[in-house]
C-alpha cells in the first residue's frame, strides 16, 4: 500500500496529513481527529478518572485574579497540569480559552487558579470523545472569524483576541491570546484581533499556495466591528 504523507513546518507549528487510516479515524465521507486516548492518559495521571465531571470548562462569572491572599500550591504540579492540556488544544479549541486563562499564573499559582484548572479535567472526564470532522466534499474557500473582548483581564486591563479559520466548513486553524496593547475602547479592541487574524491569514494563504496552484480567495467575519 503507497502511503502518503504531507508535512508543513513553521518555526514550532507543524501540519501534517496522512493517507494511513491507524493514524486517522478515515471514514468514506469524511476523518475524524481525536485525542480521547490522550484525555483518558492525563486523567489517569493526575486521578481525575474518577471523579464528577462539570459541564462546562470555566465559570465565565468569575474571573482569575492574582489572588495573593489565597495559599500557595506547588507550582510543578500545576505547570505540569496545564502542559498536559495545551498538548490537547490540537484537537480541544472548546478549552483553549479556559487554559491560556490558567496558564498566564503559572510563576505563583494559588488554590483559587487550581480549582479553574480541575474544572477543566472534570469537563474532560464528562466529555472525551470530542474533536474535528473533516468532511470529504467541502468548498474550497477561506473564512476567517474573529473577536475580542474589552479590558477583560483584570490584572492589566488587556483584551483576549479569538480567532478561527475554516476552509469551506472544516475548522483548520484557531487562537486565543491576550492583546500586547491597551485598547482604549471596544472597536479598537477589536481593530487589534482583527490585524492578528489577518496575519494568520496569510500564513495559511503561504501554507496553501505552496501545497496546491489554487488562487486563496477570503472574506473575514468580525464580530461587533464599531464604524
Amino acid at each position: 500500500m503507497k502511503l502518503e504523507i504531507k508535512l508543513g513546518v513553521y518555526v514550532d507549528d507543524i501540519i501534517f496529513g496522512s493517507t494511513n487510516k491507524e493514524l486517522l479515524q478515515q471514514k468514506e465521507d469524511g476523518i475524524f481527529i481525536s485525542q480521547d486516548k490522550y484525555v483518558a492518559e492525563i486523567l489517569k495521571k493526575f486521578n481525575y478518572s474518577d471523579v464528577k465531571s462539570a459541564l462546562t470548562p470555566v465559570d465565565l462569572e468569575k474571573h482569575l485574579v492574582k489572588d495573593r491572599d489565597a495559599d500557595d500550591v506547588d507550582v510543578y504540579v500545576y505547570r505540569s497540569m496545564i502542559g498536559s492540556l495545551m498538548y490537547l488544544t490540537a484537537s480541544r479549541l472548546d478549552i483553549m480559552f479556559a487554559i491560556c486563562a490558567c496558564a498566564r499564573f503559572q510563576v505563583t499559582p494559588k488554590t483559587s487558579h487550581l480549582l479553574v484548572v480541575k474544572r477543566i479535567f472534570r469537563y474532560l472526564k464528562g466529555k472525551p470523545t470530542l474533536g474535528l470532522w473533516y468532511s470529504r466534499d467541502s468548498p474550497f474557500e477561506l473564512v476567517p472569524y474573529t473577536d475580542g473582548d474589552y479590558a477583560d483581564t483584570t490584572q492589566d486591563r488587556k483584551s483576549t483576541t479569538g480567532g478561527c479559520q475554516f476552509l469551506g466548513n472544516r475548522l483548520i486553524s484557531w487562537q486565543c491570546k491576550k492583546q500586547t496593547v491597551v485598547a482604549t475602547s471596544t472597536t479598537k479592541a477589536k481593530y487589534v484581533a482583527a490585524t492578528s487574524c489577518r496575519g494568520q491569514v496569510k500564513h495559511v494563504e503561504y501554507l496553501m499556495l505552496n501545497a496546491s496552484p489554487f488562487e486563496v480567495m477570503f472574506e473575514m467575519k468580525v464580530n461587533g466591528l464599531g464604524s
